[in-house]
């Protein structure tokens, strides 16, 4: 027993026929109440498709139910389920039983073709039947002058059938049964069920279609569109659904044909469209291992560099943020506010920066006021010293790597430190002791924008602004041919010499305030930096500083460590301190009023002063013991005492 469904359930079919199936259905029609709304319109040929596609515009229809000619016409001109009531055998050889009553000639008038298998029926009936196939109205009506003009006068068919024999004269027998009828309208209603199904499955996608923001559209198998999310409407400029449209009349560019031939996903092509770039991903639609469709998907260029910065943002560490502006720069000596004044103008600028001057003058902490005061600001800012990494090593820091692509690669590759500066400042510190092959291929990057990772083929584009420093002369070095003169050209744009410590004798005591203030702090000392520094001031003034500012912040700490138990200035043993700074304030530290003393007596003077130990001589002039190492070597200075 069937249980009906709420009248809101109810498939709604929509019964396409003639007027004799039509009277012979009708009790089946009043037997599937409570199982289907079912309408009843009568039409053939292109009439019966006209009214089909007026109930598809009006939603009214789940599926079709028709026989015949009209089921085979909407069939080819709908893109929705057709239910087809079918001729069976036994259908046949009841009708013509009837029809051997009646006559022992018997015509046979069917849609589409003849039927072979009568050829064994009517030997058996022993009865005479002659077929014909009909493909339009006009070529039945010659099928029954034929038959009339034999002699028959029984005509076997569909509803059409008949009511063209009847006009010819003739007698006709619907070939339909009940039974067949029935089965027409339980495969309608399983159908409904499915497009439902389906409807729901479709409501669904494309809800999640409208919601993305990329543009995106399926095809099926003959490459018509089934689906298409508004972003592509817009881009395609069809703002009616495009559904059921073959997509090369849209858009041929976005053909996706070979997806279809090949069955082969496409991915991250890049193509033009209404005059913007695009990355489109195709891929082949599959059921049951079959392809049935393709997808297109178009994302935006735009959007993805938006994306790229703010995921390389994202992966910027601690150090490629610039700490200092500015306002970090103490001093108000004439040549330290010239210089201060020049780079702020500087800031403003893309082109690249050449800073020059002795190390530890704080050439990094102009770079990064530079890169503070400047349009990148909230951008990277990584700083690389050319002179701290072996040449095979700093090729792989400054470019990155792909996976496998030397011993020890990082599994997945790692980004290079050019890649991480993307859109903000690259600053190149100790440039001058950049190799000759890293300096070729920096100049590649500066003129072309575009780096490849070690073991990898692809291009990668990089916008960066570079700021090199340097303390050794690079016009010497390019004439030795230790550095290549289209670099220094290029680096050599706007430059920015820093004062040395010595030229600006007047910042000497607001820097040396400053420092020993922050230090104390940090060791939980309360005295006043000033107080306590007064009786060593003369000496600290007197003192060449071939260190710099580095090698006055060193000495600052080494103050406040000797002040760290100290609760009164009255504790403070300054012989003490002068003994642990004898650099400073020992006989060799001292220089002429009237004369400074030159880089080698200054080196000189810090190795007496160590004991021949390098690595004190070097932290004693605020250095690392390679960059004295070096000016030792440069000066021509016997550093291989005792040092470590």
């Amino acid at each position: 027993m069937r249980h009906a469904l709420p009248e809101t359930d109810l498939p709604r079919l929509c019964f396409v026929s003639y007027r004799h199936i039509r009277e012979l259905a009708m009790p089946v029609i009043a037997e599937y109440t409570g199982r289907a709304h079912i309408e009843v319109v009568d039409g053939t040929f292109g009439g019966a498709l006209a009214i089909a596609r007026d109930r598809l515009e009006k939603g009214v229809v789940d599926a079709f139910v028709s026989a015949g000619s009209n089921a085979h016409i909407l069939r080819q001109g709908l893109q929705v389920p057709v239910a087809t009531i079918q001729l069976t055998g036994f259908d046949l050889l009841q009708v013509l039983i009837r029809a051997r009553r009646q006559a022992s000639r018997v015509g046979v008038v069917m849609y589409g073709q003849t039927i072979p298998e009568l050829e064994e029926v009517k030997d058996l009936l022993n009865i005479e039947v002659r077929q014909y196939a009909y493909q339009t109205p006009g070529d039945a009506r010659q099928c029954f002058d034929a038959l009339r003009r034999a002699g028959f006068e029984v005509i076997v068919g569909s509803s059409l059938v008949v009511e063209l024999a009847q006009e010819a004269g003739l007698h006709g027998l619907l070939a339909y049964s009940l039974s067949s009828v029935r089965k027409g309208f339980d495969d309608a209603i399983e159908l409904a069920r499915i497009t439902r199904l389906e409807a729901g499955r479709y409501e669904q996608l494309h809800g999640v279609l409208d919601n993305l923001q990329e543009a995106v559209l399926a095809v099926d198998r003959n490459e018509r569109i089934i689906a298409m999310n508004p972003p592509m409407r817009q881009l395609l400029g069809s703002p009616q659904p495009a559904e059921g449209v073959a997509l090369g009349t849209l858009e041929p560019a976005l053909s996706l044909k070979s997806i279809l031939d090949s069955g082969q996903q496409e991915r991250a092509v890049a193509i033009r469209l209404a005059q913007r770039d695009w990355i489109a991903n195709r891929t082949p639609m599959r059921e049951h291992g079959q392809i049935v469709g393709a997808a297109l998907t178009l994302y935006d260029a735009r959007t993805i560099q938006d994306a790229d910065s703010k995921l390389r943002r994202l992966q910027r560490q601690k150090h490629h943020l610039a700490r200092h502006g500015f306002d970090s720069v103490i001093g108000t000596s004439p040549l330290l506010r010239q210089a201060i004044a020049k780079a702020r103008r500087f800031a403003r600028t893309e082109v690249p920066v050449l800073v020059t001057g002795e190390s530890g003058v704080g050439k990094e902490v102009f770079a990064q006021a530079m890169h503070n005061a400047s349009l990148r600001a909230d951008r990277p800012f990584v700083a690389v010293n050319c002179a701290s990494f072996p040449e095979s090593l700093l090729e792989s820091e400054l470019f990155g790597h792909e996976e496998g692509a030397f011993t020890g690669a990082r599994r997945g590759g790692k980004m290079g430190l050019l890649e991480a500066a993307h859109t903000g400042t690259l600053f190149l510190d100790e440039i001058g002791d950049m190799p000759l092959q890293m300096q070729t291929r920096l100049l590649r990057v500066l003129q072309e924008g575009e780096i490849t990772r070690l073991g990898a083929t692809v291009q990668i584009p990089v916008n960066v602004r570079v700021v090199a420093a340097t303390h050794q002369p690079l016009e010497q070095l390019v004439a030795q041919g230790r550095f290549r003169q289209d670099l220094y050209y290029r680096l050599n744009t706007l430059r920015l010499q820093l004062p040395a410590l010595h030229q600006r004798r007047e910042d000497i005591a607001p820097l040396l305030h400053g420092f020993l203030q922050r230090c104390l702090r940090r060791h939980g000392v309360q005295l006043d930096a000033p107080r306590l520094l007064a009786p060593l001031m003369p000496g600290l003034l007197r003192y060449g500083w071939p260190g710099n500012v580095r090698e006055l912040e060193n000495i600052a700490e080494r103050i406040a460590v000797f002040a760290m138990d100290c609760e009164s200035l009255q504790q403070i043993d300054y012989q003490e301190i002068r003994d642990a700074c004898s650099e400073v304030f020992g006989t060799a530290a001292a220089v002429p009023s009237d004369a400074e003393a030159s880089l080698a007596e200054r080196l000189a003077g810090a190795l007496e002063a160590a004991g021949g130990n390098r690595a004190k001589a070097a932290q004693s002039l605020g250095v690392s013991r390679t960059t004295f190492w070096r000016w030792c070597r440069e000066q021509g200075v016997e550093a291989h005492a005792t040092g470590h």
